[in-house]
């Protein structure tokens, strides 16, 4: 086991990375930007380095920067997190030259999973199912036009070299093709250097399903069962839960098999995702593989007892799977909301300022609080406005979604605008509480979920005005002192 790692991240899931280092008695090194400075990954690190200003690229996406404070700190293994360089195959080939150990798979299933179109053209060698589609290298309108007409409208532009819903348009009618094409061709360039797109059958009601798999180096590969991500805005997860709800378990057996086919496919290393589109007859189709630890990774951690980071520490300093697959077992029932500085009222626009305020549930054996920040931070413009992510587990999903509509009532945030009452909305909606899930969901129930705003009460009017009152006293009170005339009121 490695004594020392480096942190190659920030905010909550280097926090998260933290705890289980300390607990297997490995120190730890933070990197922080100038905005960062006092941050809680860098209080809860044995040690921290400082690699730039604050604008990411010039800091968390510096590889170089990175790769000193590993010399300097004398660690000899570095973890990525997710985001910023976790699925960078020139970071992972860089730490390799500069002799250090990479926690994350192989540089060359990186790059193979990295395209869209290259990672579908494996799956569909390795005999994994996929949605109907185009995935070729000519790239002329005409032939992509086609394409989808041999595919059949409704059809879904997809960028090949991306994710998180960016260059992709969904086009019903053959006369909406090209001007769709342009659009996603334009916005897949600007995000990611790359107009390459393929193309898809557009399925109406798909369930976004992903199956956490595991490898080794000795080529052991596991499945920790299938986490449901449908409740999904503008292609980004909100709600995740696991297991699946209504998922058989021959359908699990299948669902299993197949990401660990795509595993075994590109020789992988570690901890990653297979996203499957599951149908409402109960076929499911390959979408894409995420070759780093997931976001939503406690609620597998939640139903299966596994730390999953310890099994990435392990796995990457040579230790063969900690658990077979007949080991492995599903255990009740987990949810996890992901509460984000943002206003819904304002198409969720990020919100920045101080955390004036911040009080999040007891934790327990039922609820998990995994956050980055403290009462007095600040949320950044330059980073991803997370504040915390909220698990609960329970014995049935029913419970489960129980103690989280609990659980969110208990959260309380001031000084910046949060998505918290979104979610109530969401866990309260009778159709969730049915397993209605699909991707359209938050579309499909928008009046419901964004209500108009309920007018302020008396009270609140009144308390709004007396702080007001009390904060110009106050300053009024400063600006005496200050001009030595105890009787100015200036």
């Amino acid at each position: 086991m490695f004594e020392k790692i480096l942190i190659a991240n920030r905010g909550e899931i280097a926090c998260r990375i933290i705890r289980t280092a300390k607990r297997l008695g490995i120190r730890t090194v933070a990197v922080y930007s100038d905005a960062d400075a006092g941050a809680l990954h860098v209080a809860a690190a044995d040690e921290a380095y400082r690699i730039g200003p604050a604008p990411a690229r010039e800091s968390y996406l510096k590889v170089e920067a990175i790769l000193e404070a590993a010399a300097r700190s004398g660690a000899r293994a570095i973890h990525p997190g997710y985001g910023f360089l976790a699925e960078n195959a020139g970071f992972a080939l860089a730490c390799e030259g500069a002799g250090i150990v990479f926690i994350g798979p192989p540089a060359v299933a990186i790059r193979s999973m990295g395209s869209k179109s290259a990672a579908k053209e494996i799956m569909e060698k390795a005999g994994v199912p996929l949605v109907p589609g185009y995935h070729g290298e000519n790239q002329e309108p005409r032939r992509l036009r086609e394409e989808a007409a041999r595919i059949g409208f409704p059809v879904l532009i997809k960028a090949s070299a991306g994710g998180g819903g960016k260059g992709m348009r969904a086009v019903a009618r053959p006369e909406e093709f090209d001007d769709a094409l342009a659009s996603a061709k334009r916005e897949s360039l600007a995000s990611f250097g790359d107009d390459r797109v393929l193309l898809e059958k557009y399925l109406a009601r798909p369930r976004h399903v992903e199956v956490q798999v595991f490898r080794d180096a000795k080529g052991n590969a596991v499945h920790l069962f299938e986490r449901d991500c449908s409740i999904q805005r503008r292609h980004q997860k909100v709600l995740e839960e696991a297991p699946a709800p209504g998922v058989r378990p021959s359908l699990r057996a299948k669902m299993g098999a197949a990401a660990v086919a795509a595993a075994h496919a590109i020789g992988y290393v570690g901890a990653g995702t297979v996203e499957f589109l599951l149908d409402e007859d109960g076929s499911f189709c390959f979408m894409e593989m995420n070759t780093r630890l997931q976001v939503e990774h406690p609620v597998t951690e939640m139903i299966t007892g596994q730390d999953l980071v310890e099994w990435q520490l392990r796995v990457a300093a040579g230790e063969p799977l900690p658990r077979g697959q007949k080991e492995l077992a599903i255990g009740g029932h987990a949810i996890e909301a992901r509460i984000y500085a943002e206003d819904p009222a304002r198409d969720f626009l990020p919100s920045t300022g101080r955390l004036a305020h911040l009080r999040a549930p007891a934790e327990s054996a039922n609820v998990r609080i995994d956050t980055g920040v403290r009462q007095g931070d600040e949320v950044s413009i330059h980073y991803d406005p997370m504040i915390a992510k909220l698990v609960v587990w329970d014995t049935d999903r029913a419970s489960a979604l129980r103690r989280l509509r609990k659980a969110l009532s208990e959260c309380q945030v001031v000084g910046v605008a949060t998505n918290i009452g979104f979610l109530e909305n969401v866990a309260a909606h009778p159709s969730y509480a049915a397993w209605e899930l699909d991707t359209g969901f938050i579309d499909r129930h928008r009046a419901a979920l964004f209500p108009d705003p309920r007018p302020a009460t008396d009270r609140t009017l009144a308390l709004a005005c007396l702080d007001v009152l009390l904060r110009h006293a106050g300053n009024a009170m400063r600006a005496a002192r200050a001009s030595s005339d105890p009787y100015s009121p200036w």
